[in-house]
């Protein structure tokens, strides 16, 4: 069971002009929060919606639950336009270049003075200071930072296997809305936030900078880590699957000998303590990855999860599809596509009151579905629609 009426959001208007994913996931987010959010799309539409290969899920995962509205915001009609619904908006989500959006007449401080209430949030690669015109994207940023230099083994920095930082950016624009909102309820004032994605990935590695800070020492890269844990490995199955396998505790490493039987090296007098246990990997892991060797997959990821020992098969995200837990009840979330057909992805990672929360539509909208509805709501007639949404110059051309 679902909840399906979880909507703190609801009557909030947010304005969202942004592209590819840190923009347009700060968008979803709040949209899935019961936020009414209208993605303002250029009139050929977003170039997001047209990326194949890895790109291929970028718009469809991060625009659902929105409306679409095309602007031409070259013409002085559009602009216009774009201002007419500031005005009654409460949020402005955009990632524009600084110079292109005071081009436009659309600069943070410019926005606050004509719209007192309104938040802006600005999705960029940086915040201010000397890098704040830089172009960045997620695996820009993650090589500044060292997010590369510590995801790949020495000599061969790797970016992380998904859009995180983007993802993440995403999610600390969503969390800054709110809480300017929640000033807002005191203020009365609106509110401009900036989102760095470079600070964003640099929080990431946080960890990896104290440590050097209070010790002195560089974190080796994660492949060449010094292991905390006595065992946190990756093991093969006689019947050729790959699983994960930590033991991080003494009770941990005595429940795997059992479920191993590996009687004689849980009562070694040599490894009756975690750092000992740390300082024998050199010579218990290939007796342990020998007794795992010997086991089949499933039996042997029963006895791990009845003993409340981590592990974990390695998959692949295709394979998330056919996994119990994700395909319960509120795992996934089907979108209709504009062009006919549909499509699963995840909803919030959070649970309200012990039920996942469903937003009231995930649907991805068509190019300016949305556009002569919310026009003419703001008093456009349909020549001016036309004219401001680009609809007159797409027929020209």
């Amino acid at each position: 069971m679902s909840v399906t009426g979880f909507a703190p959001l609801e009557g909030v208007r947010v304005i969202e002009m942004s592209h590819m994913i840190m923009g347009p996931s700060c968008g979803m987010f709040l949209a899935f929060l019961g936020a009414e959010v209208i993605k303002v799309e250029p009139p050929e539409g977003d170039k997001t919606r047209d990326l194949t290969g890895m790109g291929r899920g970028f718009f469809p995962t991060f625009n659902r639950g929105k409306k679409s509205i095309t602007l031409d915001l070259k013409s002085e009609a559009g602009r216009a336009a774009l201002d007419g619904l500031l005005k009654d908006a409460d949020v402005f989500v955009e990632n524009f270049r600084d110079s292109s959006l005071a081009a436009m007449g659309f600069a943070p401080e410019v926005l606050r003075q004509r719209h007192p209430t309104l938040i802006v949030a600005s999705c960029k690669g940086f915040l201010h200071g000397p890098y704040e015109n830089r172009t960045a994207m997620d695996e820009v940023v993650q090589m500044m930072t060292g997010m590369a230099y510590m995801t790949g083994p020495t000599g061969r920095p790797l970016r992380i296997g998904s859009s995180a930082n983007d993802i993440m950016g995403g999610l600390f624009g969503a969390f800054s809305v709110l809480a300017a909102l929640m000033q807002r309820d005191r203020d009365g004032q609106g509110h401009a936030v900036r989102i760095g994605l470079f600070e964003n990935c640099l929080l990431l590695v946080a960890q990896h900078m104290v440590q050097y800070d209070i010790e002195g020492t560089e974190a080796p890269p994660m492949p060449e880590r010094d292991f905390s844990w006595p065992v946190y490995d990756i093991f093969h199955t006689s019947d050729a699957q790959s699983i994960f396998v930590g033991a991080v505790t003494e009770g941990q490493w005595a429940k795997l000998c059992d479920v191993l039987g590996l009687a004689a090296l849980k009562a070694d007098s040599r490894l009756q303590t975690r750092p000992d246990q740390i300082k024998a990997r050199d010579w218990t892991l290939p007796i342990i990855a020998n007794a795992i060797a010997r086991q089949t997959y499933a039996p042997l990821a029963s006895a791990l999860e009845r003993d409340g020992i981590p592990f974990s098969p390695i998959a692949r995200p295709a394979q998330m599809y056919d996994d119990p837990h994700v395909t319960r009840p509120g795992g996934l979330m089907t979108s209709t596509l504009p062009e006919g057909g549909s499509y699963r992805a995840p909803g919030l990672p959070f649970e309200v009151d012990g039920r996942p929360a469903v937003p009231a539509s995930v649907d991805l909208p068509d190019v300016g579905d949305d556009t002569a509805e919310i026009l003419g709501a703001l008093g456009l007639e349909p020549d001016e629609i036309r004219t401001a949404s680009g609809q007159a110059r797409r027929q020209v051309a």
